[in-house]
């Protein structure tokens, strides 16, 4: 009996499976009939039409082609500035620099310009196969306009990666150095600028200026230099620039040179001059060249720097390669502690090396036109050094100068001066 009931039950429960299935959909199918019938119908359409609007919306308007846009509408207004600055210029109207905000400044600052040249200085010293080395290096040689009759190795074969074409060397007595002035330029590039230090204020380009102290950094380092500085006081900013000078009737001169990505990319001495201290400034590498130094103020104390201090024989004396995209590696021949462009640092920080010690009292001596230290790529070189008051340079604002060629001297037992200084270099 009770197995006659089980089966029974197994029997139906198929048939009942059914019904309650086909039940549950004729459910569904009257209740989505009642939602989509009166008002619940109008809601229901409107937010699907509400969906379709916003996923077009989102079709039209895509991210990149908005950043493009909105790019290509500022760089066009910004071209339109600098057309409207060349047009003034050319009917003899003066037009002042127009200055970076702190705003553009600190976008430009967004840029990985540290990481990307890491990444450059990786590239450079991979092996091109033999077969690709000659165009590479010939296109090179025609965008940046490299004169290769100069370099001591001009079989572009040779030359097994990027590294070893940029650092090339130049022919023996290819660079005669001039003896008849006594600060000749360290490098191939072209003349910035060049004068008299005003108000402990340097001028990277005509009326783009930047601070002298913020530069060079505390003045902690100039007392193992010479001793016979004095305090400075810090309620003058004058007295930063008075500190460099240590000699009476002497004043303080600057002098910058741009080295173009075609130039000769090592740096030799200007004169015959003692190094006594190295000052590393980590940060950022924002590029140099002449249209960013006439657009962003202290351009040169946002880079990465490296200063080297130390007196000839008319004072104090400084040397400093600044840094730049994909320049951010900057060697010191005689200075095998040095490393630039690490991957972290702390925001305003600096490193402070002496040359001096218990057993060396003089320091580094080096010799006019004695190879000094190289970059990867161009960049900058910042003179600031004492001399006395009739020191007179050799140079006009814009020009082209050779590694070796004259900066300036001093006029001797009265002889006139070529050029006499007036506030932007020349008068």
């Amino acid at each position: 009996m009770a197995a006659s009931f089980g089966k029974l039950c197994c029997n139906q429960l198929p048939l009942t499976a059914r019904k309650i299935s086909s039940g549950w959909l004729r459910f569904r199918a009257q209740g989505a009939g009642q939602f989509h019938s009166g008002p619940w119908r109008s809601l229901s359409s409107g937010r699907q039409r509400f969906n379709a609007a916003f996923l077009g919306l989102q079709a039209r308007i895509r991210p990149f082609p908005l950043l493009i846009a909105t790019g290509g509408g500022y760089m066009g207004y910004d071209q339109y500035g600098h057309y409207k600055d060349r047009e003034l210029t050319k009917i003899g109207i003066e037009v002042p620099p127009r200055i970076a905000n702190e705003t553009q400044v600190a976008l430009y600052k967004t840029i990985p310009t540290r990481l990307l040249s890491r990444a450059w200085g990786r590239l450079n010293q991979v092996e091109l196969p033999t077969w690709l080395r000659k165009p590479v290096y010939s296109l090179y040689i025609w965008t940046f306009g490299v004169n290769m009759q100069e370099a001591a190795v001009e079989d572009l074969i040779q030359y097994r990666n990027l590294g070893e074409f940029f650092r090339r060397k130049l022919k023996p007595a290819i660079r005669p150095v001039c003896d008849s002035h006594c600060v000749i330029s360290p490098a191939d590039g072209k003349i910035l600028h060049f004068g008299r230090v005003r108000n402990c204020e340097v001028e990277q380009v005509k009326g783009v200026t930047y601070s002298l102290e913020t530069f060079l950094g505390p003045h902690t380092w100039a007392e193992a230099i010479n001793s016979t500085i004095k305090p400075s006081n810090e309620e003058d900013p004058s007295s930063f620039q008075d500190l460099l000078v240590t000699k009476e009737g002497n004043e303080l001169f600057h002098c910058v040179v741009y080295l173009a990505p075609g130039d000769y990319h090592c740096f030799h001495s200007p004169t015959d001059w003692r190094v006594a201290h190295r000052r590393h400034f980590p940060g950022s590498l924002m590029s140099v060249n002449p249209g960013v130094a006439r657009w962003i103020k202290e351009l040169f104390c946002h880079n990465e720097r490296v200063v080297l201090s130390g007196e000839w024989t008319h004072g104090f004396f400084s040397l400093t390669a600044v840094g730049a995209t994909n320049v951010g590696s900057i060697r010191i021949y005689f200075d095998k502690e040095l490393r630039t462009n690490s991957p972290r640092y702390s925001k305003g920080s600096y490193n402070d090396f002496s040359y001096l010690s218990n057993n060396n009292q003089e320091g580094v001596s080096m010799r006019k036109g004695e190879h000094l230290g190289e970059f990867n790529l161009g960049s900058t070189i910042v003179l600031l050094f004492e001399a006395p008051h009739d020191f007179s340079f050799n140079l006009k604002a814009g020009q082209k100068i050779r590694y070796g060629e004259p900066l300036g001297t001093v006029s001797r037992d009265g002889q006139p001066e070529r050029h006499s200084l007036g506030e932007n270099g020349l008068k």
